[in-house]
């Protein structure tokens, strides 16, 4: 995975062709090199069990993708930001 100084994070959207993106978040909560590795889901869906599920497998944030392309770039901005300067990852 791609990282800024060291620091390495997920966007997980959940709605794959094959593989769900819980299953997906599932599978990286199981191995022992990425369990810890911060994820956030960035998805389109508005579902309360989506939400629910996403949390209840490890997620670190559900974050809803802007109706609006247009808005997208902004908010990637805004969540690396966050995750690179202001989050503390755990030691």
């Amino acid at each position: 995975m791609p990282s800024a100084g060291g620091i390495s994070i997920a966007l997980l959207d959940l709605n794959f062709p094959k593989l769900g993106g819980i299953e997906v978040l599932k599978r990286l909560r199981a191995e022992e090199r990425t369990k810890l590795l911060p994820v956030i889901i960035l998805t389109s869906s508005k579902e309360e069990q989506d939400l629910i599920a996403g949390y209840g497998n490890g997620a670190n944030s559900y974050i809803r993708k802007p109706v609006e392309f247009s808005q997208f770039p902004e908010a990637a901005r805004q969540i690396g930001l966050y995750w690179l300067l202001l989050n503390e990852p755990p030691g």
